[in-house]
């Protein structure tokens, strides 16, 4: 059972994934069937964001009333009923209407899926995991391509997206008794060392705002997410304005940043429980920087440059997982719920404003900006994670001597 369930929730990663690349694939064909400018593509984005903000902020809730087990069979029949929806909509705000159940579903089931695996699950499937996710994410535009070669069009990527969601749907739905299951078989236990009984005391927001040290974590997640994020985005873009490299090669090289991420989380899977959630943390803020500094290093070939973008990719790797496996060592097993929750919207918020600011402040200053502003933001998760683990350490020693 234990066993079941996990391999059903690695599928449900690599179903988390896939729709996250399908706007920026398809939107090329999209926004001209559609008839509106390239740019909109933005409108519908921040619609998804503002829903996966709002649901995760609420998911502390929801799971404590639901299950996790349910929240995520729901949440992912959210996201395929808005995919279906994409695939039927003839208008730019038929799409806007329906990105408001996709991002709703997408926070929800992000949220309680990396609770419930931080919970019960080593570290090692965590970074694993996120790996499926990343695999997730790289098949979609191939799907994408197909439709669009093919004479689906994008409306058929679509369908195939929304119809493999509702399959998963269905498993989930079946695999409902497995949850429970493996709670009995591996209980959780609560912050006082006694077996949990599922049904915890619900934290509210202002009080897990007020736990010592969220505020450090929900920074350090807003740094690292805002900081992949922008590399997705504009790493091409840097490559081709800021240094010249041709165009494909950029294409290339900005996209190994995401295979890196992907390489990066399997590997850093073996390493992770004998590692620990903190040196993995501290080492990938510290290699990301160093890949800042060979993105900018004024030198005559591209070369260092272009495996800079790899290096920055790897270091990226380990630290969402281990951040997200760390919050119920770090804060309770009671608040991790309502912590994780937290942790997404600052992830979402990060991801949806550090991209377009990139955008304003390259046009102000220069695209030669790109890898510093990738270092101010390893930087800042690197001071603010660092900050966390002290106050830890000197909770669990306070906690140890009144023992």
């Amino acid at each position: 059972m234990y066993s079941l369930l996990l391999a059903i929730i690695y599928v449900a990663f690599v179903s988390l994934g896939l729709p996250d690349s399908l706007v920026g694939a398809g939107w090329p064909v999209m926004h001209e069937d559609l008839g509106v400018p390239v740019a909109f593509a933005g409108f519908i984005t921040m619609i998804i964001a503002v829903g996966t903000i709002v649901s995760s902020l609420g998911s502390e809730r929801l799971t404590r009333r639901f299950g996790a087990g349910l929240v995520t069979a729901v949440s992912v029949g959210l996201t395929a009923a808005a995919l279906v929806g994409f695939s039927f909509s003839g208008s730019f705000v038929a799409l806007c209407l329906w990105a408001v159940p996709y991002g709703l579903g997408a926070g929800a089931v992000d949220a309680a899926l990396n609770n419930y695996v931080a919970l019960h699950y080593a570290a090692r499937h965590m970074n694993w995991l996120h790996s499926f996710w990343g695999l997730g994410a790289s098949i979609s535009p191939f799907i994408m391509s197909y439709a669009l070669t093919s004479g689906l069009d994008w409306t058929g990527g679509y369908l195939v997206v929304g119809a493999t969601q509702a399959v998963l749907t269905v498993a989930l739905i079946a695999a409902l008794p497995l949850w429970g299951k493996v709670n009995q078989t591996h209980p959780h236990h609560d912050d006082d060392g006694e077996p949990g009984t599922g049904h915890r005391a619900h934290v509210p927001l202002r009080q897990a705002l007020r736990i010592p040290g969220v505020t450090l974590v929900i920074s350090a997640f807003f740094a690292y997410c805002a900081l992949e994020s922008t590399a997705i985005l504009w790493a091409s873009t840097y490559l081709v304005t800021g240094r010249g490299v041709d165009v494909a090669t950029a294409a290339a090289f900005a996209s190994l940043f995401l295979l890196g991420i992907t390489t990066g989380r399997f590997l850093a899977g073996f390493l992770a429980d004998r590692v620990g959630d903190r040196l993995l943390i501290r080492g990938g803020f510290l290699v990301v920087a160093l890949g800042a500094l060979m993105i900018a290093l004024p030198l005559p070939t591209d070369v260092l440059a272009l495996a800079g973008l790899v290096v920055a990719g790897l270091g990226c790797a380990p630290v969402y997982p281990a951040i997200i496996h760390s919050t119920p060592a770090n804060f309770g097993r009671r608040s991790s719920q309502a912590v994780i929750g937290i942790q997404m919207a600052a992830a979402y918020t990060g991801s949806t404003l550090a991209p377009p600011l990139f955008g304003v402040l390259s046009t102000w200053i220069g695209p030669w900006v790109f890898p510093f502003f990738l270092a101010v933001l390893a930087a800042l998760g690197l001071v603010m994670s660092e900050r966390l683990n002290r106050l830890v350490a000197r909770r669990d020693r306070a906690a140890l001597s009144a023992a």
